[in-house]
């Protein structure tokens, strides 16, 4: 098996076992990377040279009897909304086109100190604000199961990576789906954490009561290895918690599913999905029972009727107000303009793409007086409701069952016109981003014909994300983990 198909578990053993060197694995995935990436677009700016140095220094480090960290060697990949010190850090932005920060992001020096290596900054949709990695200034990624599709969003760069083989890992951000939905589409898993588990610091925000920092892989257990050094108390962040966490890693050896209570959600109606999704949904339902858990139908009234609206009001009005820092002063794109008010105008107009602009709009609009009122106060309050149906969820079963997305991956170009049907893709994943709970999209094989990814998310309680990983594990060795994908040699 070629280094770039390897897991990250297998990476980092293979480097401190000396079967291979840090160096070696690097190279691998840089030219895995340099075949493929012409074609698929996953990565803004690649760092290869630096990744190459800090290969051998980690090589030294292990030649001398040194412990280099529990991901010593291990590449992986970040979403370009991280900051990384020395590296531009764009967004997929005209605004930030070539704006280097002086800092890391709080889970880019967790990365660094547990000795992996960063190779990319990748794609995204502008500003994190899509579903399908197409606004972005640099271009649209494509998917690596099928190159005419999109490849999901806002992280769709990093998941595209993952699935394509040009690293093992990668890291996204997950506002209301933005690493569970593409890690669906493309075909690998992805985990987004409960809010707090993870520092926000240095991630270039959307919505701060919903932003979190999520890994991509291809397989639970990397997944786990991954949680282990990135979740941890920052006093730079004050929504994470500073709590004892578990190890995480601990959690993979659940032999199987006896005495759980899993429940499978039924609150939808199956003629408006996609049908190989919804037979997935029930296969792997049945596969819960047969691993000796009690399976039962659950509903979500509440978030299921007001999720997406919900999430929509309060992710809309975080973000014109996190984004009222981008104004042509400080940093980013500078527009000039007769007056004051003309250069802010040029520049958020000239700086922001379509999809963003209409987002601060909204959100803006949201926040005035009378829309506070009649739209976001009852939306925080419809949230507190939500939170509560969860609570009372979580009080009957220890995880439940329900698809990732509605619908397989779209063909690139088909972004419907009508914004609010593209916000409705997201009606599985945004309850639970609502909720803080921690949220697993898990690859259930791929279609017969065609090879589409077909998936399911695992939904767990707030802070029981270890628990959740043993549950998905079990369900991973049933199926199977996924593979890279067949991309050949593209050029």
């Amino acid at each position: 098996m070629r280094l770039c198909e390897l897991t990250v578990k297998e990476i980092a053993d293979g480097i401190r076992a000396k079967r291979f060197s840090a160096e070696d694995a690097v190279k691998a995935c840089l030219s895995r990377m340099g075949t493929c990436d012409e074609t698929v677009n996953a990565c803004i700016t690649v760092t290869g040279d630096r990744a190459l140095e800090r290969a051998k220094a980690i090589d030294a480090r292990i030649a001398s009897g040194e412990d280099a960290g529990p991901l010593a060697g291990v590449p992986y990949v970040v979403k370009d909304n991280f900051c990384t010190r020395g590296v531009r850090t764009t967004c997929g932005s005209k605004m930030l086109e070539n704006w280097a920060p002086t800092y890391d992001a709080t889970a880019i020096r967790c990365l660094d100190e547990s000795g992996a290596i960063m190779l990319a900054k990748t794609n995204l949709d502008e500003f994190a604000m899509g579903s399908s990695t197409e606004t972005s200034i640099f271009g649209p990624t494509r998917n690596p199961r099928d190159l005419d599709r999109v490849p999901g969003g806002s992280s769709g760069g990093s998941a595209a990576a993952v699935a394509a083989g040009y690293a093992p890992l990668a890291l996204g951000s997950d506002t209301g789906g933005s690493v569970r939905q593409p890690s669906a589409f493309c075909g690998v898993q992805g985990m987004k954490p409960s809010y707090g588990q993870i520092s926000r610091f240095g991630v270039v925000g959307y919505a701060s009561s919903l932003d979190q920092v999520s890994p991509i892989a291809r397989s639970v257990e990397d997944l786990a290895c991954a949680l282990e050094v990135l979740a941890r108390p920052d006093p730079n962040d004050t929504t994470c918690d500073a709590y004892g966490r578990p190890k995480f890693t601990d959690a993979l050896s659940l032999p199987d599913l006896k005495g759980k209570r899993i429940g499978v959600f039924e609150g939808f109606e199956s003629e408006k999905m996609d049908k190989d999704l919804y037979e997935t949904l029930q296969k792997t339902a049945n596969l819960c029972k047969d691993a000796g858990a009690a399976v039962e139908p659950m509903d979500l009234p509440l978030a299921v009727r007001y999720g997406v609206a919900t999430y929509y009001v309060t992710a809309l009005a975080d973000a014109s107000s996190k984004l009222a820092c981008f104004d042509g002063m400080r940093y980013g794109t500078h527009v000039k303009g007769e007056h004051l008010f003309d250069m802010y105008t040029n520049t958020r107009t000239q700086g922001f793409g379509e999809e963003v602009r209409r987002r601060i709009i909204l959100g803006a609009c949201l926040l005035t007086e009378g829309f506070y009122q009649n739209y976001y106060a009852p939306a925080l309050k419809v949230r507190t409701k939500m939170i509560e149906e969860f609570d009372d969820l979580f009080s009957r079963f220890d995880a439940y069952l329900l698809p990732a997305s509605p619908s397989m991956p779209y063909k690139i170009g088909m972004k419907e016109e009508d914004p609010t049907r593209l916000y409705l893709g997201d009606i599985f994943t945004v309850p639970i981003s609502l909720g803080g709970l921690p949220g697993i999209s898990l690859n259930m094989g791929f279609t017969p014909n065609g090879g589409l990814p077909l998936s399911v998310q695992l939904v767990g309680p707030r802070y029981g994300d270890a628990e959740l990983l043993g549950i998905a594990a079990v369900i991973e060795r049933a199926t199977g983990r996924p593979q890279i994908a067949s991309l050949g040699e593209v050029a």
